[in-house]
């Protein structure tokens, strides 16, 4: 019987591999870049960071400023679109995947009027968070479709 040796340094080292170095993933990264860099992109992206904006100070902008549930509400629900919105304009190949909650913040704003306990918000706040809702809907859907969008590709 013969006695086989395995010497460790025969053994073959293994490495690591980093899958966001893989080539597709880095195209399909470019190509979501590309695409939040066309116009349509960009306008998309400034048009839901605007919104937010909006959003976050519409309280005092319509005039329903206090302690209400709607004015706390619109502040924190504005300020996390912005952020979000600054995201997907900087970085959308990285952060595509959040795309679909601006939609939801959307609707979330048509109906937290309905919602949300007493406020006290008259009808300015409500059509103020209607209209609001409804563009950052549309934006979001925007966004969300901006990765379905052909994009012309660079020489």
């Amino acid at each position: 019987m013969r006695k086989v040796v395995c010497d460790m340094a025969d053994r073959p080292t293994h490495t690591t591999f980093d899958m966001g170095q893989h080539p597709d993933i880095a195209a399909l990264r470019a190509q979501y870049d590309m695409a939040a860099q066309s116009p349509s992109g960009q306008s998309v992206s400034g048009l839901t960071f605007l919104s937010g904006l909006y959003l976050a100070i519409s309280p005092w902008v319509v005039g329903f400023f206090g302690r209400s549930t709607l004015t706390v509400n619109n502040l924190i629900t504005g300020i996390a679109l912005v952020l979000l919105a600054a995201g997907i304009a900087s970085a959308y190949g990285r952060i595509h995947g959040l795309a679909w909650v601006v939609p939801i913040i959307g609707v979330w704003t048509i109906i937290a009027p309905w919602v949300l306990p007493p406020h006290f918000a008259g009808v300015g706040a409500i059509i103020s968070n209607v209209v609001t809702g409804a563009v950052i809907t549309a934006c979001g859907l925007a966004c969300v479709m901006l990765t379905k969008m052909p994009v012309p590709h660079r020489r």
